[in-house]
């Protein structure tokens, strides 16, 4: 007896739900902000409720249809369930749609611009030049994430200051460079306070908009 032909429709379409299952993880908000955050390095379920300024319980619910979508990935530490991205390519993804977001939406660019009403916020140089001056010292670059996150991917040549310790360590930054600082990427306010912070101090500082996950320097297991 004859096996009945495969249904192309309906294969079809499972093909196409299998996909929106990525799409419809990345339908929050707040489940992109946790995606950008996880690209900075793993860290524990309180530690994302605080950064992305939701409850734990709501953060659970997030990271559980992230989870789901197989977008990120859990660890026991202890009595800690630590969360990290599942791969590169899920920094690539957040990046892309961030991307397109930015071209096709008039809203967003806005919302960008008024971050960056002052045009010195924003370094003009490109990847590569930008490192051939880290390295040689001509720029200073630093990075003004937590700690953590410095530790766990950084651009190169980056000095890991945190923004919270700025103030206090503006004697390691040598007078007449360039200081460019960077954060989490566009959406991250971190670098915009410290080159406030720096101008004001007498510092030529710049920020640059791009983080790890621009550059492709993400954390992730192999």
């Amino acid at each position: 007896m004859n096996e009945p032909k495969s249904d192309p429709r309906r294969i079809k379409d499972l093909l196409y739900e299998q996909v929106a299952r990525i799409g419809k993880a990345a339908s929050s908000p707040k489940r992109l902000e946790l995606i950008e955050l996880l690209c900075q390095g793993e860290k524990t379920v309180d530690t994302l409720a605080r950064e992305a300024s939701i409850s734990m319980k709501l953060a659970s619910a997030h990271l559980k249809e992230l989870r789901a979508a197989h977008l990120v990935e859990t660890e026991k530490q202890g009595k800690n369930v630590i969360y990290r991205i599942a791969n590169r390519e899920v920094a690539d993804f957040w990046v892309v749609i961030r991307s397109l977001a930015e071209d096709r939406l008039v809203e967003l660019r806005m919302a960008l611009a008024q971050m960056a009403s002052n045009p010195q916020e924003l370094t003009p140089q490109n990847r590569d030049s930008l490192v051939k001056l880290a390295k040689k010292g001509d720029v200073i670059m630093i990075d003004v994430r937590p700690t953590p996150e410095y530790e766990a991917a950084h651009l190169p040549f980056a000095r890991s200051i945190p923004l919270e310790e700025l103030k206090t360590r503006l004697a390691e930054l040598p007078e007449g460079k360039t200081i460019v600082a960077y954060c989490r990427g566009p959406y991250c306010l971190m670098a915009k306070d410290a080159v406030e912070l720096l101008r004001k101090k007498g510092f030529d500082a710049v920020r640059l908009p791009e983080g790890v996950a621009e550059w492709g320097i993400v954390p992730v297991r192999s």
